[in-house]
């Protein structure tokens, strides 16, 4: 079955904007105060670009801000989380490259709405 184009999360939501062999473009919006799974890829990277708000970046346990107009890269395997500690929506554009980039390929390391361990 294909990944869905777009998913309402505990979070927030995504929206795919593109996509092709070894590459896809989302939307994340992430709400005030909310944060995404701590999690890793095997087979994609990612590279994140903050359109809107402020970003909390957590790579292999190093947490990082990112301010609007700011990027980050997540190589394939990175432990990564990406959160908002702001007052208003974070938006991010998300990039993904590789060799697939199902919606499956997430391991979830912790979680704060109970879904820790594989995909959603």
């Amino acid at each position: 079955m294909p990944d869905p184009l777009s998913q309402e999360r505990p979070w927030g939501r995504w929206d795919t904007l593109h996509q092709e062999p070894g590459v896809k473009v989302k939307r994340i919006l992430v709400r005030p105060g909310q944060r995404l799974s701590y999690q890793t890829h095997a087979r994609r990277a990612e590279r994140w670009t903050v359109v809107h708000g402020s970003a909390l970046v957590t790579l292999d346990g190093k947490d990082q801000a990112v301010p609007t107009g700011g990027v980050i890269t997540v190589p394939v395997g990175t432990a990564h989380r990406l959160s908002n500690p702001g007052a208003m929506d974070l938006v991010i554009i998300e990039v993904q490259f590789g060799d697939y980039l199902g919606e499956d390929d997430i391991v979830r390391l912790s979680d704060d709405y109970g879904r820790a361990g594989g995909p959603p």
